[in-house]
């Protein structure tokens, strides 16, 4: 009797640990992966990942009402120089209102010549291709479009890929 006792114990501990939450991996796609690519419909035309191939690229996915994504893309943003000429930086809003997208970039003061929206949310297809179901995320990517970094904050961007003359 004693025995089962502790069989029972050990069986109830297993079964109890199985449902506790395991470290969630991040989002999307890893660093050595090559970036999917993707095409935004703007009013000037269509961009593609594939038409920016040859040149360093930081893709940035984030919303208005996710403050953590809008604070990252604002200061990747804010320390990229303006016109660089080393990264490109690709910015992805997934906010569902333009209205909404235009009032948080004028607040926050992003470069608006590669900054995007899909109004098509959660339920976008570029959504989707990069898996950020589980958290918006940004992905530097070389010249062949390899993600060599992930989550990069600004600080490691300027201190690690850009160089000044």
């Amino acid at each position: 009797m004693k025995h089962v006792k502790w069989i029972f114990a050990v069986i109830l501990i297993c079964s109890l640990t199985s449902f506790v939450a395991k470290d969630k991996p991040t989002g999307g796609l890893g660093v050595g992966h090559i970036a999917p690519d993707f095409k935004i419909e703007t009013a000037s035309g269509v961009v593609s990942l594939k038409s920016m191939k040859g040149q360093y690229v930081l893709i940035s996915f984030w919303a208005s009402y996710d403050a953590q994504s809008r604070m990252q893309n604002a200061s990747l943003n804010n320390a990229l120089p303006v016109g660089s000429q080393q990264i490109r930086m690709v910015s992805v809003s997934f906010d569902t209102y333009q209205s909404i997208f235009d009032e948080t970039v004028r607040k926050d003061q992003i470069e608006t010549s590669d900054c995007f929206v899909d109004t098509r949310g959660e339920k976008s297809g570029l959504f989707k291709k990069y898996a950020l179901n589980r958290g918006f995320t940004n992905y530097l990517l070389d010249e062949n479009g390899v993600i060599i970094a992930k989550n990069i904050s600004a600080k490691e961007l300027v201190s690690n890929y850009c160089y000044h003359e």
